[in-house]
């Protein structure tokens, strides 16, 4: 296990490229397309959930490279993003205690970000995109950034009202 946010920067160009020649693209070409520039990276795996009206719970939608938690609650990392509209950047997921939905021991920092229906002031978000790492401290304020470019290029809503949340917020 090492620390630290390795530098990303030709993965998400890659991306970027990539989407700017091919336009948007479906849920899964841009998990496959984001799985294939940063799992060398260190990235141990990246998916979207869906918000499960019906039962409040969020699906698991498309992921790479592993299985995942399908469904899973909203008490976690993806729910409160989903809840506070903001991302989550975690820097080691076992400080998170009850708040931690573990489906894989081994991942140790995490980012989820928030998208809406149709535009980034969205009152409500509907799914959230996960990335967790092997590394603790994996995850930056950059790769907020250049996730949420990689995003809109795709044809997603990223839901920006604020800046990340990096403690566990208080419960609504």
């Amino acid at each position: 296990m090492t620390s630290g946010t390795p530098d990303r920067t030709a993965a998400y160009r890659s991306i970027e490229t990539r989407l700017k020649h091919d336009g948007p693209v479906d849920a899964g070409a841009f998990i496959d397309l984001a799985w294939e520039a940063l799992s060398p990276v260190g990235v141990s795996w990246i998916g979207f959930y869906r918000r499960d009206a019906d039962s409040d719970q969020l699906l698991l939608e498309q992921c790479r490279d592993r299985p995942a938690c399908s469904p899973i609650g909203l008490h976690g990392v993806c729910g409160q993003a989903l809840r506070h509209r903001r991302t989550r950047i975690v820097r080691d997921v076992a400080e998170l205690g009850e708040d931690y939905v573990a489906c894989d021991p081994r991942d140790r920092a995490e980012i989820v970000i928030p998208l809406g229906p149709n535009a980034p002031d969205a009152e409500v978000a509907d799914r959230v995109l996960d990335l967790d790492s092997f590394d603790l401290d994996a995850f930056s304020d950059v790769d907020d950034r250049r996730l949420r470019a990689i995003l809109d290029l795709a044809g997603f809503h990223p839901i920006e009202i604020g800046p990340p949340l990096r403690s566990v917020p208080a419960e609504d």
